[in-house]
């Protein structure tokens, strides 16, 4: 079993080779506005899983799996020279949807803050339903 902060280190150092080597290496043209979120790699050194996100449409989105597919030999090449491992690991790409949970997340806050501002609007009007003071006080004798 390796250890997991090298395990965590060299996850780190893949992520950062993928996204160098994406930048210079491969002149897909399909390739659109990748960006590497993050990587992670199994204990055992043999398989790496990162993670991107493609700015654009679906069709955009498409083009730079397929040609992130088709780069994955000459990446992974790379990763293992660099890495310096006796086995170099293979790589899977996953789109991360990070983007679909952003708005996700900015449209229930958007619906809560709605729902603050009826509540404030109603009760700008409202009063008390019975005294303003409901606590009863001593009488004093």
């Amino acid at each position: 079993m390796s250890d997991s902060a090298r395990v965590r280190r060299l996850a780190g150092r893949v992520r950062e080779l993928v996204a160098s080597s994406l930048k210079t290496q491969i002149k897909d043209p399909r390739l659109g506005m990748v960006t590497v979120t993050d990587a992670r790699i199994t204990n055992d050194l043999r398989e790496a899983t990162v993670y991107y996100t493609v700015f654009g449409d679906a069709v955009e989105q498409s083009a730079s799996a397929a040609a992130l597919e088709s780069a994955k030999g000459v990446l992974r090449s790379t990763v293992g020279k660099r890495l310096g491992l006796r086995h170099s690991p293979s790589l899977t790409f996953v789109a991360d949807q990070v983007q679909e949970h952003v708005a996700n997340i900015d449209d229930l806050l958007a619906a809560a803050n709605a729902a603050d501002a009826e509540v404030h609007r109603l009760a700008a009007g409202a009063q008390y339903a019975g005294d303003t003071n409901p606590y009863k006080a001593e009488e004093e004798s």
